[in-house]
């Protein structure tokens, strides 16, 4: 099993910056892929960015350019620098970790931006 707690979400303004964190309760090293999600009011969960325990990088197209997933495995934690913030970017953003065909989930952080 894994654990995982987000961290980092606020209101911030259209532009601007967050950082989330998802710290693990095992090494990182030991599950298939770390992932980012978010799910708006009334929509679907959608995949934002994810990792791989070899190091391969995905994002959204939405994202592409503005969010930046990155790891500290001695941490056992993966983060998500969010820049140039966009309206559309107001969800709950959940961490995911698959291992052994699993997917644990974290509970999630509300980001919310602001106009």
């Amino acid at each position: 099993q894994v654990q995982l707690v987000e961290s980092g979400g606020g209101l911030v303004q259209a532009g601007g910056s967050l950082s989330l964190s998802c710290a693990a309760s095992r090494s990182i090293f030991s599950v298939n892929a770390m992932r980012w999600y978010r799910q708006a009011p009334g929509k679907q969960r959608e995949f934002v960015a994810g990792i791989t325990r070899f190091g391969i990088i995905n994002y959204a197209d939405s994202v592409k350019g503005r969010f930046t997933i990155s790891t500290d495995n001695a941490k056992n934690t993966v983060y998500l620098q969010m820049n140039s913030l966009k309206l559309d970017d107001t969800s709950v953003y959940y961490c995911n970790a698959i291992s052994e065909l699993t997917n644990y989930w974290g509970q999630g952080t509300q980001v919310t931006v602001s106009s």
